[in-house]
């Protein structure tokens, strides 16, 4: 797995619609504390919210985890992807409900924009799910080309959302 060098500030959304998606945050979060040259930093708390842009799928268990990691955003990425396999995560069509998602949101200042990967996430600050529990850990966090998570926040109050 290459390493990106200096440890960055990394944060990661997790979520799940399917089985027991508070187990699958838990091993989530244990399995990023034990990525190589990365550290758990902080946890938000669990968050229930509707699925965005589909409809009879069951709610979703969401979370934003803060890292410190020396690993590249693509390593980072490959990592992810793994835990979610190893989490049972299954990409049968676009928008499938899942036993675990894990999207790198962000990766210190870097910006990344590749066919398998955009970083800061492309739509996360136009999310509720990603933006209140990423409020609740990193308030004055600056979305590169966007804005403050903190003044972000307003734009989504339209999103339902409640903490568990």
């Amino acid at each position: 797995m290459s390493r990106g060098g200096t440890a960055v500030t990394a944060f990661i959304g997790l979520g799940a619609n399917l089985g027991d998606a508070v187990a699958a945050m838990d091993a989530a979060c244990s399995a990023l504390g034990a990525l190589p040259d990365t550290r758990l930093v902080a946890r938000s708390r669990l968050y229930r919210s509707a699925p965005v842009g589909v409809t009879g799928q069951p709610d979703y268990i969401n979370a934003v985890v803060q890292l410190s990691t020396s690993l590249s955003a693509r390593a980072m990425l490959e990592a992810l992807m793994r835990i979610e396999a190893d989490n049972g995560r299954t990409r049968e069509y676009h928008m499938a409900p899942r036993t675990l998602d894990m999207d790198l949101l962000l990766h210190g200042d870097t910006v990344v924009n590749e066919p398998e990967l955009t970083v800061p996430h492309p739509r996360m600050h136009q999310r509720a799910f990603v933006l209140a529990p990423l409020a609740e850990l990193a308030p004055q966090t600056i979305i590169p080309g966007v804005g403050r998570v903190a003044d972000l926040l307003p734009t989504v109050a339209d999103q339902a959302i409640s903490p568990l």
